[in-house]
């Protein structure tokens, strides 16, 4: 089980973002990264196809698992991930305050 999925919500803890929120967009497992919606923006240049124009834009780029941590459900700030068997689940609860992540 991931610690970090699609749909929640992270912190940068490193970089030229760091301290801003945003979603997780994508997780990519194999190469240890991720893609936070308005979370290191980059500039591209795009060739002209039949659907898209020419032009700069501006999408995210991945970034590293390790300089993400999950917000606390809480308040808000970074914190660390831990497992725990509910029921018959496997539930991901914030280690800061002890809440569950999961629904």
């Amino acid at each position: 089980m991931q610690k970090i999925r699609k749909g929640d919500k992270v912190v940068v803890l490193t970089g030229k973002d760091k301290g801003r929120t945003g979603e997780v967009v994508q997780v990519m497992p194999k190469e240890d990264r991720a893609i936070v919606r308005g979370v290191n923006v980059v500039k591209r240049h795009q060739r002209q196809t039949q659907s898209q124009e020419a032009g700069i834009i501006s999408k995210e780029a991945p970034i590293h698992l390790s300089n993400i941590a999950i917000a606390d459900p809480k308040d808000g700030k970074p914190t660390r991930v831990g497992f725990k068997i509910d029921g018959d689940k496997k539930v991901r609860v914030a280690k800061r305050s002890g809440v569950s992540i999961d629904g």
